[in-house]
């Protein structure tokens, strides 16, 4: 009888999968965080920030307990024009001085095709949103040996002026479109 109460209780203990999550930390080298915003409606401004970092945990269990965190150094934005970059570090647009760093930090985590949506807030410009991430991703691999690691995408439209960034909107795109690929190392 305790052999089989023991198998019994193994056995549930093994298909409730893992008691714990993996928690991870963002890569920054193999981090990525682009946008395009269009120039008088003629073409498009390609730019990048530099300076990303994070950690998120992932609970194949419970995935409502996924969770995702995200900093973006403002002043790490880079568009190759170094005078246009220093006026999007002014108070005109981003106002690296007062506002660092833009955020994102989830509220709630739901697994979806390929990946998860997650909805969270987003802090930019010193206005904080709610905003849903499809993330898309989520395959493992190990590298360098005994490394675990994992990665997501995503792309978004944010309209600045809904941040407080309404300056030359007849002249600079108010809807900004964003990609960011993330990869992250198990802790």
């Amino acid at each position: 009888m305790r052999t089989m109460l023991f198998t019994a209780v193994t056995l549930l203990a093994a298909a409730a999968g893992p008691a714990f999550a993996d928690n991870y930390v963002v890569d920054p080298a193999h981090t990525s965080v682009t946008f395009k915003v269009s120039h008088l409606g003629l073409s498009w401004t390609h730019g990048r920030f530099n300076e990303a970092s994070g950690a998120f945990s992932i609970d194949p269990a419970n995935p409502a307990k996924t969770t995702f965190s995200f900093a973006i150094k403002a002043d790490s934005i880079d568009t190759g024009n170094t005078k246009r970059d220093d006026h999007l570090r002014s108070p005109d647009f981003f106002n690296v001085k007062q506002y660092p760093a833009i955020t994102f930090q989830s509220s709630s985590v739901q697994p979806a095709q390929d990946g998860y949506e997650v909805t969270g807030n987003l802090t930019l410009h010193g206005v904080t949103k709610p905003v849903t991430l499809t993330l898309v991703g989520g395959r493992t691999a190990e590298f360098p040996a005994g490394v675990q690691r994992t990665g997501y995408s995503t792309e978004l439209v944010l309209t600045r002026s809904e941040f407080g960034m309404d300056k030359m909107t007849e002249a600079i795109g108010d809807k900004v479109f964003i990609s960011i690929s993330f990869e992250g190392t198990k802790k």
